[in-house]
């Protein structure tokens, strides 16, 4: 009974290992030839591959980027200036495109930009490109209540037609605008950019690592590392300032979104300093900085703000070796990032076919504060032609301002004498 019962058991156990062989069999057949199976339709889609990749191009057209691969980033600046009453003043560009390299393209000519008075100059906005390879775009720009001065490569069209006789820019009934059909991207393209081997700021914008950019709609196709392009507009800028009693710069936020940076800045010869004010949402009130401050700590304070806005590394570097030795000149400034929304409002950009679009704009606010007044005013009475030349570009608002806080008989006279001198004076040379 009990051998009968071991040999019942052996039995049972036996079959288990029979169904795991037959299983392993079944499985190493079947997986074998489904292996097999998928190897070769593997083996096909790559030879038909190979066989697509093989056939002479039909098409020699570059790639048409999309909204996914293409990148285009924008910065650039607004500059106008603080009136008493703390409105902007309008003022006229009198040192025209002189800033410029020699193969600038200027709208009419290099002396209108001289008598064209406006609340904003819009300063140096260049637009890069990045795609992983070579595109055709499309860029058109509007300018609200603006004229393009001036613009780099060559664009297809420029401006609305403006009368001769009618530079008054808040009579103008037609934003301004610039647009260039078809930009070549070409990521692999050697730097071969034109130079008049001048010393200018406006070549420290090509160090970033943008696709190089050519037009060929004139008889030389031009190359360039962006697309550049100023104006001056008469519109009113997001934030305003008046000077209190006290040495105190009342700040009033004049958009509806926030200003996420302002720098309060001030220099006097060798001697500077600033206040960082952080995010303005509505009202702020900051007092003069006193003079003891680091440019090395500011420059690097606000590139890390442009960078947080955006821009790429080398890009915020460019913008501010473009920029520094103007942002950080004498006299007393506030610099802020420009809301975005902002940008858009005044300055609409289309791009086609689609890019992912950063833009980073930072705002420059002259602040004519009474040690700027005096100094002027010395250097004047003085023939003090270095001071003079510090305050170049802003001397005929200065004055003007200075006009407005009802001066006596005798200084109004002066001063009506050296506005002349700066005003009638050839590109904006003043003279005594």
């Amino acid at each position: 009974m009990i051998a009968a019962t071991k040999a019942t058991i052996k039995k049972g156990a036996a079959s288990p290992r029979l169904l795991s062989v037959a299983l392993v069999f079944f499985f190493a057949l079947f997986g074998v030839r489904w292996l097999a199976s998928a190897f070769t339709v593997s083996i096909k889609s790559i030879h038909s591959s190979a066989e697509c990749n093989s056939l002479p191009m039909t098409n020699h057209q570059p790639e048409i980027a999309s909204s996914s691969d293409l990148t285009a980033h924008e910065w650039g600046t607004f500059t106008s200036i603080s009136g008493p009453d703390g409105q902007p003043m309008d003022w006229l560009a009198l040192t025209g495109s002189t800033n410029l390299p020699s193969f600038i393209e200027h709208f009419r000519d290099v002396k209108f930009k001289g008598g064209l008075s406006g609340t904003v100059r819009m300063e140096t906005p260049v637009l890069y490109f990045y795609s992983p390879h070579e595109a055709d775009v499309s860029v058109d720009v509007s300018f609200s209540r603006g004229v393009i001065t001036e613009w780099y490569p060559h664009a297809d069209s420029v401006n609305p037609q403006l009368n001769d006789h009618l530079l008054y820019l808040y009579a103008q009934s037609t934003p301004g605008s610039i647009s260039w059909n078809s930009v070549h991207i070409n990521p692999q393209a050697a730097p071969d950019f034109p130079s008049d081997h001048s010393e200018n700021s406006y070549y420290a914008a090509r160090q970033t690592s943008s696709a190089p950019l050519e037009l060929s709609n004139t008889a030389v196709p031009q190359r360039e590392k962006f697309l550049f392009y100023r104006g001056v507009a008469a519109f009113p800028p997001p934030l305003s300032a008046t000077l209190s009693p006290g040495n105190t710069v009342e700040l009033q936020n004049e958009f509806t979104d926030s200003i996420s940076n302002v720098i309060l800045f001030e220099r006097r010869g060798a001697k500077l300093g600033y206040r960082i004010l952080g995010p303005l949402r509505d009202q702020a009130a900051l007092s003069l900085p006193t003079l003891d401050g680091s440019l090395d700590s500011l420059t690097s304070t606000l590139e890390g703000f442009l960078i947080s806005q955006g821009l790429f590394p080398d890009e915020a570097h460019a913008m501010l070796e473009t920029w520094k030795n103007s942002w950080f000149e004498e006299g007393a400034r506030l610099i802020y990032i420009v809301p975005r929304p902002f940008v858009d409002s005044v300055l609409p950009l289309t791009i086609k076919p689609a890019a992912n679009i950063t833009r980073v704009f930072v705002g420059r606010l002259e602040l004519i504060t009474p040690a700027t007044q005096h100094a002027v005013e010395s250097a004047f009475a003085t023939g003090d032609r270095a001071t003079l030349a510090k305050y170049s570009r802003f001397l005929e608002p200065i004055l003007l301002f200075m006009l407005q806080q009802s001066p006596g008989e005798q200084l109004e006279k002066r001063l009506l004498g050296y506005l002349n001198s700066v005003t009638s004076a050839p590109n904006g040379k003043f003279h005594n």
